[in-house]
């Protein structure tokens, strides 16, 4: 049976903000950047929906129908350069005193890659209850099934093992050398080249 996929709408806003906030919360990454439990309870919900603001406003959200799982994109142009203040922005909304939200943003901008067009699976996330079901991997493929047609790289960042090995499935492969975060855990940058063949010249 296959997983109905749509594009997700300003109306979504709030469940894209509880699937990233309930699927994040417990990530490696999470927990490095807000290492005490009750302040990344009251903090990391503010961050994911800034998060989902900046891809609502410049990229796309991809939603499953119920509900139950979403992938947020950008399309990234070979000419892209990071924005500087970016990083500073999301810390002065999100937990001002937090070195550490500002770090996180300016050590993955450091390591994504340049030159190339491409498109940058940001996040995705599965309710906690729904996760093993193939939902994630649904969302993922649809978006490189247009990837392969139209010749286009994708990249991501993965932030657990668990993530890892699914990308992995997925067609990427690691992209340089990982980035460990200062005294905390490792993120993989991941790189997938368009399948040869799939591309249909339409």
């Amino acid at each position: 049976m296959g997983v109905a996929i749509r594009v997700a709408g300003e109306d979504d806003r709030g469940r894209v903000v509880q699937l990233l906030d309930e699927a994040f919360r417990d990530d490696p990454v999470s927990g490095w950047v807000f290492p005490d439990a009750a302040h990344r309870r009251a903090r990391h919900p503010r961050l994911m929906a800034v998060f989902a603001d900046i891809v609502f406003a410049e990229g796309r959200v991809d939603i499953t129908e119920d509900g139950t799982a979403c992938a947020l994109w950008l399309s990234v142009p070979a000419d892209d350069h990071a924005d500087e203040e970016g990083p500073v922005q999301v810390r002065e909304a999100v937990d001002p005193d937090n070195v550490r939200v500002e770090l996180v943003g300016r050590l993955t901008a450091g390591i994504h890659p340049a030159g190339r067009a491409h498109e940058y699976l940001w996040m995705i996330a599965v309710a906690p209850e729904r996760q093993g079901e193939g939902l994630g991997s649904a969302l993922v493929r649809s978006v490189l099934d247009r990837c392969d047609q139209e010749g286009v790289p994708a990249y991501l960042e993965a932030s657990n093992e668990r993530s890892r090995a699914l990308y992995e499935r997925l067609g990427f492969g690691h992209t340089g050398r990982p980035l460990d975060l200062p005294e905390g855990p490792r993120m993989w940058p991941m790189w997938r080249e368009p399948r040869a063949g799939s591309a249909t010249g339409a």
